[in-house]
C-alpha cells in the first residue's frame, strides 16, 4: 500500500516538475486610469494636431524632455511610467491612434522583462503593436528603441539583450521598421552600463544619459522624415 502511495505522490510531482512554467500574466493596465485620463483632458484643451513624432513607451519616454532634446521637431510625448507593452496596447486609441502621428518612437520592454516575460513574449506583443498601428495607418514608421541596460537591473541583461535581438530581427524584415541600438551609448569599455548616466535609482537616465540618447536618436529621425512621403489628409 505505501509503494502504491510513494508511486502516486512521485507521478504526481514528476508530471508537475515537467509541465512549463504558465505564461507570466499582463499587469492591471487601469492602474493608469489618471495617467490617462490626463492625456484626454489635455487633449481636450489644446486639440492636438496631426503629423506629430509621438514618443511612447514607459518611464524612459515619460522622463525624456523631448520637446527640449528635439526643438526642431514638432513631438509628442506619451510616455507613462511603468508601463508594458500590454499597456500601451491596451491604451492604443487612447495614447496613439488618435494623433496620426507621422513617425513613432516606442520604449517598451524594459519592465516586461523586469517582471518576469520571457524575450518571446516582447516580441510577440511588439508584433501585434506593429499590426495594430499598420491596420490604421498603413506604412507610418515604427522606431523601436532597444531595451537599456541599467545598473539596478543589470542581472536581467540577458533576458533584455536577447528581447533586443528578436526585435532588431523582426524590424530587419520591414521597411516601416526601424531598430535603434540605445544601450551601446551607455556602456563603458567594460561593457556594463556607465552609472554616472543614470540617476539615484540607478535605473532611470539622468540628463547626461538622456544627452547621449539624443544624440544617437537626432540623425536616425532626420533620415527617416526625409524619406517619408507626405501623410493623407484625416477623413
Amino acid at each position: 500500500m505505501k509503494k502504491t502511495i510513494y508511486g502516486l505522490l512521485y507521478i504526481l510531482l514528476l508530471s508537475i516538475w515537467v509541465q512549463p512554467a504558465a505564461a507570466q500574466e499582463n499587469p492591471d493596465p487601469h492602474r493608469f486610469a489618471t495617467e490617462i485620463e490626463a492625456f484626454r483632458q489635455w487633449d481636450q484643451k489644446n486639440t492636438p494636431s496631426d503629423g506629430a513624432i509621438l514618443f511612447i513607451g514607459s518611464s524612459s519616454i515619460r522622463m525624456w524632455p523631448t520637446a527640449e532634446a528635439f526643438p526642431q521637431l514638432h513631438v509628442m510625448n506619451r510616455g507613462f511610467g511603468g508601463a508594458h507593452l500590454s499597456d500601451v496596447l491596451f491604451y492604443l486609441d487612447d495614447v496613439l491612434l488618435k494623433y496620426r502621428p507621422v513617425l513613432i518612437v516606442l520604449y517598451a520592454g524594459d519592465n516586461d522583462i523586469h517582471a518576469g516575460k520571457s524575450p518571446d513574449r516582447i516580441l510577440d506583443d511588439y508584433r501585434l503593436f506593429t499590426r495594430r498601428v499598420h491596420n490604421a495607418m498603413p506604412g507610418t514608421p515604427i522606431v523601436y528603441l532597444s531595451i537599456k541596460p541599467s545598473p539596478s537591473r543589470w542581472d536581467w541583461w540577458p533576458r533584455m539583450k536577447q528581447a533586443n535581438e528578436l526585435v532588431r530581427s523582426y524590424s530587419e524584415t520591414r521597411p516601416d521598421l526601424f531598430f535603434v541600438d540605445l544601450a551601446a551609448p551607455l556602456t563603458g569599455t567594460s561593457g556594463a552600463p556607465e552609472a554616472s548616466l543614470f540617476m539615484q535609482d540607478q535605473l532611470h537616465l539622468n540628463p547626461a544619459g538622456y544627452a547621449r540618447w539624443t544624440q544617437t536618436l537626432a540623425p536616425i529621425l532626420a533620415s527617416i522624415l526625409k524619406d517619408l512621403k507626405p501623410a493623407a489628409p484625416r477623413p
